[in-house]
């Protein structure tokens, strides 16, 4: 391979780690933090690692009691896999091809994400042609 080449699959691998980072993502009344990390295949996933208000009115830890998946019900609030099996598109300067998991609804919806110009992460999840978009802010 041509060190042209080489320096091209480097640099777009550069900007598709750009999603990489911890995000702080408000929906429906609750704060939490959402890590985007790349997996091993080569696709980034998002993963809730913390939740402002984690404990019900009964002090007992929120689960994710609307998961169509029964064996996900019981899954930590804080531990929910939101986005999974996103990759780059550099033609269009987003992430695609995912599945975000709404876990206030209990549903999934084909997922895209870009960054605006101001910096946040747009993250637009859309189920039979009606859309929604919410805005994360990177802390690291």
């Amino acid at each position: 391979m041509g060190v042209c080449l080489v320096a091209l699959l480097s640099a777009a691998a550069q900007d598709a780690d750009r999603i990489v980072g911890v995000y702080l993502a408000e929906y429906e009344g609750e704060e939490s933090k959402v890590s985007i990390f790349k997996e091993d295949d080569g696709t980034y996933t998002a993963r809730v690692i913390w939740v402002k208000n984690k404990y019900d009115a009964n002090g007992n830890l929120k689960t994710d009691s609307k998961n169509p998946d029964k064996s996900k019900r019981n899954t930590p609030c804080d531990e929910i896999v939101l986005i999974e099996k996103m990759s780059y598109d550099s033609k269009k300067n987003s992430w695609t091809n995912a599945k975000i998991y709404d876990p206030v609804r209990g549903i999934k919806a084909n997922a895209d994400c870009s960054f605006e110009k101001d910096g946040r992460l747009k993250v637009r999840g859309s189920l039979m042609g009606i859309g929604m978009s919410v805005y994360w802010d990177r802390l690291e």
